[in-house]
């Protein structure tokens, strides 16, 4: 009991600290100084030539830019987690920034040949302080946008704002024919694939939950069947999901290992977990509430290991433009395929994406989590699966998805699919009542008709920042490209 009350008063000291540290003032203030701390860092350490001016630069604006990852994307792995109650706010922004950075910085990098996802030919650009100055303004451009779209409320693809961002600069420094078009394509096809998946498969989820459990008259009973099931497929899920996404730095298996990997997760999840849900829902009230407790657990791992994987892959988003232009700067070729990242470029990355979650990340966790539609621990469980099977499932169709698309995507989806439900449920007690007092009026059945239980004003907003996301930032690094040559000139 002292145990557990001392982790309770940690918990209350890290609220206290959000409540200071989610003001404004104070917020800037903290990531101004993590920024001046950078670099100092860089400056002390590379000198003051005119190449390495470039690098103490473009080390500032990358940490810039993990501070908005930050504060943008890591909401889609723990909003539903906050939104449910499965963890407090604190709980996720400490379990999220022990995760990203764990994940950064054990399995980050090897991002320097693919940081342009093929927007741009690096043989096009004539030189390596061509080519630093693309990246340099492709870095700011995606910053400053995805800066703006938490502003506004709205979770974006920082892989796609960092996308439009070399394109846009590249086609300035290197004409227009050096965009790989083709390769833009995919990403715009993404805009509709990704969301519309992840949806898809959050309200199948969803929708199997409740036809083999939470409408059954003996949810324990069914409880007792499905979850051992249900949890030991998102184990194989993420174990595959994990070795595909988050630890590819460290290990490749072959496609064999990882179907295997993921059987024997599954196999073992379940049969470890049937005992256990067996003694939890031993004097458990045959509830909806209730049940969907039992998913608790597992929705918290889930989101850790999201987050995992997240900060493995997109750190490359803040610092892979850093290392191409450390690399460049180094003498190393412009189409370099793989350069290990030094660990202080993984160190910024880890550490701004740990403080731009810590600063400004609750607003998005909050909308993503609760604005959008209500989320019990059933439907979270639902969206953070959606997530990982839905990359699985992209990844071996060959299609373009996004992680930010997919997640909010399933949340939609599991939105749509409760109103659906719900508004089903109504009008046919509307047309089959159990009492003859309980038949409405003409009024009552349009007023049902039109009940909404997703806010359709979030649609809007988060689909045009998603549209506009590689637009604005092309044209925006377009712009800052021109100012930087003219001002070195």
């Amino acid at each position: 009991m002292k145990k557990l009350h001392k982790e309770l008063k940690r918990f209350s000291a890290i609220e206290a600290g959000l409540a200071i540290t989610g003001r404004p003032a104070v917020g800037i203030g903290l990531a101004v100084v993590f920024l001046g701390v950078t670099w100092a860092f860089t400056a002390m350490t590379f000198g003051q030539t005119p190449s390495h001016t470039f690098l103490v630069l473009a080390a500032v604006v990358g940490g810039y830019m993990a501070l908005n990852i930050g504060a943008n994307d890591v909401a889609n792995n723990m909003g539903p987690a906050v939104g449910s109650r499965a963890m407090t706010m604190a709980g996720a922004l400490l379990i999220a920034a022990i995760c990203e950075a764990s994940g950064a910085i054990l399995a980050g990098g090897d991002v320097v040949g693919t940081i342009s996802k093929g927007i741009i030919d690096p043989g096009t650009l004539s030189d390596n302080v061509k080519f630093v100055q693309v990246m340099i303004a492709a870095l700011l451009a995606s910053a400053l946008w995805v800066n703006l779209a938490t502003y506004l409320n709205a979770p974006v693809s920082t892989t796609h704002a960092i996308v439009g961002g070399v394109m846009g600069a590249g086609a300035i420094a290197a004409g227009v024919g050096a965009v790989h078009w083709s390769t833009v394509g995919a990403i715009v096809a993404s805009w509709i694939i990704s969301p519309m998946m992840g949806g898809v498969i959050a309200a199948a989820l969803l929708l199997f939950v409740k036809k083999a459990i939470l409408f059954q008259d003996d949810k324990i009973t069914a409880a007792r069947r499905w979850i051992p099931v249900l949890i030991g497929l998102m184990a194989g899920t993420f174990g595959m999901y994990l070795l595909i996404k988050g630890l590819a730095r460290v290990y490749a298996p072959p496609s064999w290992l990882v179907g295997l990997a993921g059987i024997g997760l599954f196999l073992g999840v379940w049969a470890l977990m049937r005992p256990i849900v067996r003694r939890q829902t031993v004097g458990m009230e045959n509830r909806r509430k209730a049940v969907s407790g039992l998913f608790t657990h597992a929705l918290i791992f889930s989101s850790a290991l999201l987050s995992f994987a997240h900060g493995a892959n997109d750190v490359a988003n803040a610092v892979g433009p850093l290392a191409a232009i450390a690399n460049a700067l180094a003498g190393g070729g412009l189409a370099d395929k793989a350069v290990v990242l030094p660990m202080w470029i993984l160190v910024v990355g880890a550490v701004g994406i740990s403080a731009g979650l810590f600063l400004f990340g609750p607003k998005l966790i909050r909308t993503v989590g609760e604005k959008i539609t209500k989320l019990d621990r059933a439907r979270a469980f639902c969206v953070s699966l959606s997530a990982a099977v839905t990359v699985l499932a992209a990844s071996g169709l060959g299609l373009p998805v996004s992680s930010t698309h997919i997640a909010v995507g399933a949340v939609f989806g599991v939105g749509f699919l409760r109103e659906a439900l719900a508004n089903h449920q109504e009008l046919s007690h509307l047309v089959h009542p159990p009492r003859l007092d309980a038949i409405d009026s003409p009024q009552r059945v349009e007023k049902l008709e039109r009940r909404r239980l997703v806010r359709r004003q979030h649609i809007t907003t988060i689909g045009a920042a998603w549209v506009v996301t590689v637009p604005l930032s092309a044209a925006l690094s377009a712009g800052l490209y021109l100012l930087l040559t003219a001002f070195l000139e």
